[in-house]
C-alpha cells in the first residue's frame, strides 16, 4: 500500500517496529554531520560579535530557535533608563548598542519614562514602545509584545530579549521570542 499525501515515510506500526525505529534513527544520525564546518563556525563567531554577544550565547539561542537573531529587545531597566527626566542611557551602554550591526535595537520602556523620548535621546535605539504593565493579563502581554515585534517587521523567534527582572524574563515566553539573557551578561560586569 502506498502512503498518502503528507506521509513522511516514517516507521510503520507493524511488527518489528523497534528494529525499524532503531534503523531509522541510525540512518538519520548518519545523515547529520557530527560537527559544524569551520567556515560556518567562523561566520557564527563573526555574527555573534556583530550582535555584541559571546559565541556560546549566540550558539545557544540560535540552536534553541533555529533562526538567526535579527533583533535585540532591551528593557529600560537593562538600559539603565529609569527616570523620566533622564531618558538617556549611560554612555558605556550606548556605545555597546551603537556597535551592534545587522539587527534592530528595540526597547520596551517602563513608566514613567516616555518611549519616544528614549528613541530621541539614544542614537543606539531604533524603536521603542511602552513595556507591558504588571497588571496586564498574559494574553494582553502576548498581544502587546507580539504587535511591537511584528510591527518592526521581525519574526518573534528572531528577537532576543535582554532584561533585568523576572517579569522581563516572562516576556520571552509571552512574545515567543528566541531567548532571554540578563543585562549584566550582555553588557558585562
Amino acid at each position: 500500500m502506498m502512503p498518502g499525501m503528507g506521509h513522511n515515510q516514517g516507521p510503520t506500526m507493524e511488527k518489528g517496529l523497534k528494529w525499524r525505529s532503531f534503523q531509522w534513527q541510525k540512518a538519520r544520525d548518519a545523515a547529520m554531520p557530527k560537527t559544524i564546518p569551520l567556515m560556518v563556525v567562523k561566520m557564527h563567531v563573526a555574527r555573534a560579535h556583530a550582535l555584541g554577544l559571546d559565541y556560546p550565547t549566540y550558539a545557544m539561542v540560535r540552536k534553541a530557535s533555529g533562526r538567526d537573531i535579527m533583533g535585540l529587545l532591551f528593557s529600560s531597566n537593562a538600559l539603565r533608563v529609569v527616570r523620566s527626566d533622564q531618558p538617556q542611557m549611560p554612555v558605556a551602554r550606548g556605545e555597546v548598542l551603537s556597535a551592534v550591526q545587522g539587527a534592530k535595537r528595540l526597547a520596551l520602556v517602563h513608566a514613567p519614562v516616555n518611549a519616544a523620548e528614549v528613541v530621541l535621546a539614544n542614537e543606539g535605539i531604533d524603536a521603542a514602545d511602552r513595556a507591558p504593565k504588571f497588571t496586564q493579563s498574559w494574553a494582553e502581554m502576548r498581544d502587546h509584545l507580539g504587535g511591537f515585534i511584528t510591527g518592526q517587521r521581525l519574526a518573534k523567534d528572531q528577537v532576543l530579549i535582554i532584561g533585568d527582572t523576572a517579569m522581563e524574563r516572562d516576556w520571552t515566553a509571552a512574545a515567543q521570542a528566541a531567548g532571554y539573557i540578563e543585562a549584566q551578561r550582555y553588557f558585562g560586569g
